[in-house]
């Protein structure tokens, strides 16, 4: 077997051909009808060929990728693995797996900003860090943020992810704000959290004090949101206040907590902490889960689901797991 694809293999060694069957073999592997007999053929596929290895590693390492960009063209294209186009989503893949970085920059115009960010933390990963003017901001896995301090104000830039702010006060009286691509929050005096949900809106949850919300679309009024209320908000609309949830910054403590949660939204959180693709099919998207589950060991965590519900987790490499019906 040939060793991982990496920085001294470029993706034009491959054969454009190979290419096209990795990211078929991709497409196919997402399906909820995939068998052991589906299994075992795409086995045979990877060893019949070095360039074929070689290309399913650059699959590997793409997959693993997608967690750390946000909004991509290349997850977007993952995601509707199910439709019914699949030779149109083949040939986007390909083109998006194998992409050199130029195009990488082309296909997701977010992804330069995300990696000039002052602070970046990967899957898995979750860090926290102080302002110069005391404030504490804690990151969760995933996240980008950069930091602009001036005479008049403070400003923390949320590329992606999630982070819980503790505001201090500051000296010279300036006011503490953080942008998204929603819009500005206002912090006054306050802990709240902040998560980026994709490119399509951002949700607040203030646990003290209070946020002014104000949307990019300016004639759409700033809205309060006060200590124990949550919200989520686009560039034009600000969604009513419905409580705060103490559990939704569980991760700060690196755990989830889970009460009563359907599956499907569970394993899209877990699928945050851990690198490459984690999916599950339609049929047990619905089952519930419940209780206090570690982030730092999510290969355990699907360990425990597997014998807590009727499920079963396919393990397709290190970077790839599905899980469905036992």
């Amino acid at each position: 077997m040939q060793p991982p694809f990496g920085p001294a293999q470029t993706e034009t060694d491959i054969p454009p051909a190979v290419r096209r069957q990795a990211a078929q073999w991709l497409v196919e592997l997402q399906g909820d009808d995939v068998d052991d007999a589906t299994r075992t053929r795409w086995q045979q596929w990877r060893a019949a060929d070095p360039d074929h290895e070689r290309a399913w590693q650059r699959v590997e390492a793409f997959t693993s990728q997608l967690q750390r960009i946000p909004g991509s063209a290349a997850r977007t294209a993952l995601n509707a693995a199910s439709a019914k186009k699949r030779r149109q989503l083949v040939k986007s893949l390909t083109v998006a797996i194998f992409a050199s970085g130029t195009v990488w920059a082309l296909l997701d115009a977010d992804f330069g900003r995300t990696m000039r960010a002052d602070k970046r933390t990967g899957a898995g990963e979750r860090a926290r860090m102080t302002l110069p003017d005391g404030t504490r901001v804690e990151l969760n896995s995933g996240t980008a943020i950069t930091e602009r301090f001036s005479d008049d104000e403070r400003t923390l830039h949320l590329l992606e992810g999630e982070i819980l702010v503790t505001t201090a006060p500051d000296a010279a009286g300036r006011s503490f704000f953080v942008q998204t691509s929603q819009g500005s929050l206002h912090a006054l005096g306050t802990r709240f959290s902040v998560r980026a949900l994709g490119n399509a809106a951002v949700r607040v949850a203030v646990f003290e004090g209070a946020v002014s919300i104000q949307p990019t679309q300016a004639i759409v009024r700033p809205q309060v949101l006060r200590a124990h209320e949550q919200t989520r908000f686009t560039h034009d609309a600000i969604s009513p206040a419905t409580p705060a949830d103490e559990a939704s910054i569980a991760w700060t403590q690196g755990l989830i907590v889970a009460q009563d949660m359907p599956l499907s939204q569970f394993l899209d959180e877990l699928a945050r902490h851990r690198p490459g693709h984690l999916g599950y099919s339609a049929s047990v998207a619905d089952l519930r889960v419940s209780g206090v589950y570690p982030l730092a060991d999510t290969d355990q965590v699907l360990a425990v689901l597997e014998t807590a519900l009727p499920v079963k987790v396919r393990r397709m490499s290190r970077f790839w797991a599905w899980v469905q019906p036992r």
